[in-house]
């Protein structure tokens, strides 16, 4: 099973996201742009594993997760990886204070776990787009002037969710596996 551990975005970002991407896509160059219903914030990947692990993860990461506050999250500007000279993916960012904690402790349970540590920090983003080539300067530019111009609601996520990513030709699909509430 390919799994991951994210937050997902309630609607009302995902309307942002549908109303906007719309423009970009006939504006940009190639790309493989994400959909919106697709899109969340990923706080870990844990690639292929082994269904028994669905069940470790539950013991592992609902405890620590329970104890942790809920995060206020500020979506928000874009940018790229691994960098806007050389962009390979584009994304939008943002801000919520304390979701590094959750994203800590739940790389801590899928240590424990025998799962691969991610050898970066934690970086709030949303994948919008995987470049087939790397931009151009314009086009670079213009994303991110784009992209600065979406205005997202702030929203509480009060969960992480353990989810199954399966590769379809037509791209990927999710599908919730588990739900690990953080402290109310």
């Amino acid at each position: 099973m390919r799994l991951f551990i994210a937050v997902d975005l309630p609607e009302k970002v995902r309307e942002v996201l549908q109303r906007g991407l719309g423009p970009l896509k006939r504006d940009q160059p190639p790309a493989r742009w994400v959909q919106p219903e697709g899109m969340h914030i990923t706080l870990k990947f844990l690639g292929e594993q082994d269904p028994e692990l669905v069940e470790g993860l539950d013991r592992a990461v609902a405890g620590p997760l329970s104890s942790l506050p809920p995060v206020t999250v500020r979506l928000g500007g874009g940018g790229y990886f691994p960098n806007d000279r050389r962009p390979r993916v584009a994304w939008v960012g943002g801000q919520a204070v304390g979701l590094e904690g959750w994203a800590s402790a739940i790389e801590d349970a899928a240590a424990n776990l025998g799962v691969a540590r991610e050898p970066r920090a934690f970086s709030l983003h949303l994948t919008l787009a995987r470049l087939e080539r790397p931009w151009g300067v314009q086009a670079v530019h213009h994303f991110l002037v784009q992209v600065g111009k979406w205005r997202f609601p702030e929203f509480v996520a009060q969960e992480a969710v353990l989810f199954q990513s399966e590769l379809r030709p037509s791209g990927a699909v999710y599908t919730p596996l588990r739900r690990w509430p953080v402290a109310t």
